[in-house]
């Protein structure tokens, strides 16, 4: 039996309700309470005075691009990034080439999943070929392996369809996670519409294009008691109607991202495409109601929406480039800039929207340190301060807007299954 004692750090894990100086051991890739003396002789020990033992991280929300985009990233690469990140756990969107509409394709991912450093699961099409026209065999998709349904990047359009979607989807027990956009308001928008959109004279996305759908799905989620988790919630009036729902019991969940809690419209002045994301960055007052969102329960979860792009398609105009960054490696170090520096939230509750929380979203066995779990833990030093140099990470691609910031807070060691797999800036 392989054992594994990690010692002298704080450790802290919201769902055991942990938070104190002490030691953390596991057998055979999963925690237990206590090692006997013979498997403390032969353990691996790990020394985590001065940092932080928390379980390992867990992210519901990024595009690993495989298959048919891996010039931009592979589920190898993406999961480096991941454990480089602290993360333990992702879930993968299916906009691919092809996209994971089938079982083929699920499987094929399935295949490369398993070879990735850190544990990938797979979503799968709500729709064929993500057209937003027909319904994707859903039950197959679950059967498969997939562990929730969307058509990510892509909003469905019809209330009808997605009805019927939802309606689906719960016969399955999958939970659908919505892009929430109403294109006929966003057509060839390229950042928030408002004071900046104006002045920088570009195509503006109206906050209503993301409230509209929220809304929708709020009232198909109550109608049809189905779960729908809205996806990197920006607008300060969509946070306002899910605090409502929630309130009311409808079955409705949401996350944040890093960006949109850390950044606004004005950081586009110099049309750095490395700012361009869809949903847009949005105003002041938005950012401000995420993060209470957040504090208050409304928003469950951050995800990161890691989304790579080549250098090449990210060099372009403004209004062609491609939307999206990459956020594995980052996430970690902006959320406790922003939250537990700005914001104040105390750092338990901040590691609980990464891990406990995130995974309950999805029902994934994952996001604690208690007896029986999965060993998998994130060792981080949450004073560290480092330069973030986008060339020298995991992923294939280099599309962060925080290339050559300091950073406070890094992730040191990443463990899967009681298997260091991330040391000292590298991976093992």
């Amino acid at each position: 039996m392989s054992s594994l004692w990690i010692k002298n750090g704080r450790v802290i894990d919201p769902a055991s309700k942990r938070d104190g100086t002490g030691d953390v051991f596991a057998i055979d890739g999963r925690f237990v309470d206590s090692l006997s003396a013979a498997d403390k002789k032969r353990a691996k020990v790990i020394d985590a005075k001065g940092l932080v033992v928390a379980p390992g991280l867990v992210d519901i929300h990024v595009h690993f691009r495989e298959p048919g985009q891996t010039h931009k990233e592979n589920i190898l690469t993406g999961s480096r990034a991941a454990a480089a990140g602290g993360f333990t756990t992702v879930v993968c969107m299916p906009n691919t080439s092809p996209v994971i509409d089938n079982a083929g394709t699920l499987q094929l991912v399935n295949a490369a999943a398993a070879k990735a450093a850190v544990r990938v699961y797979p979503t799968a099409c709500i729709t064929v070929g993500m057209q937003g026209k027909q319904l994707a065999p859903h039950g197959t998709l679950k059967t498969n392996g997939a562990v929730a349904l969307t058509d990510d990047g892509l909003c469905i359009q019809s209330n009808e369809l997605m009805r019927r979607a939802v309606e689906y989807a719960k016969m399955f027990d999958l939970c659908v996670l919505d892009h929430c956009q109403d294109d006929s308001l966003t057509e060839k928008a390229v950042m928030n519409e408002g004071a900046v959109s104006t002045r920088l004279g570009l195509k503006g996305w109206p906050h209503a294009a993301e409230d509209i759908i929220v809304a929708r799905n709020i009232i198909l989620s109550h109608y049809s008691g189905a779960h729908v988790h809205m996806q990197h919630i920006s607008s300060a009036y969509s946070v306002e109607l899910l605090r409502r729902a929630k309130k009311d019991g409808v079955r409705v969940t949401a996350e944040a991202t890093p960006h949109h809690i850390a950044l606004t419209d004005e950081a586009l002045a110099t049309y750095d495409t490395h700012f361009k994301m869809n949903p847009p960055l949005r105003t002041e007052a938005d950012r401000q109601a995420i993060i209470a969102g957040l504090k208050d329960g409304t928003l469950d979860c951050i995800g990161t929406d890691h989304a790579p792009h080549s250098p090449d398609e990210k060099d372009r105009e403004f209004d062609y480039a491609p939307n999206g960054i990459i956020g594995l490696e980052t996430a970690l170090a902006v959320t406790l800039d922003v939250l537990v520096g700005e914001a104040r939230f105390k750092l338990p509750y901040v590691i609980d929207l990464m891990t406990r929380r995130a995974a309950n979203v999805l029902k994934l066995p994952a996001g604690t340190l208690a007896e029986g779990a999965n060993a998998d833990v994130c060792l981080f030093d949450p004073t560290e301060q480092w330069i973030y140099d986008a060339t020298k990470g995991q992923s294939k691609s280099r599309n962060s807007p925080w290339h050559g910031k300091k950073l406070t807070g890094r992730a040191k060691t990443t463990i899967v299954g009681g298997n260091v797999v991330f040391d000292d800036g590298a991976i093992v």
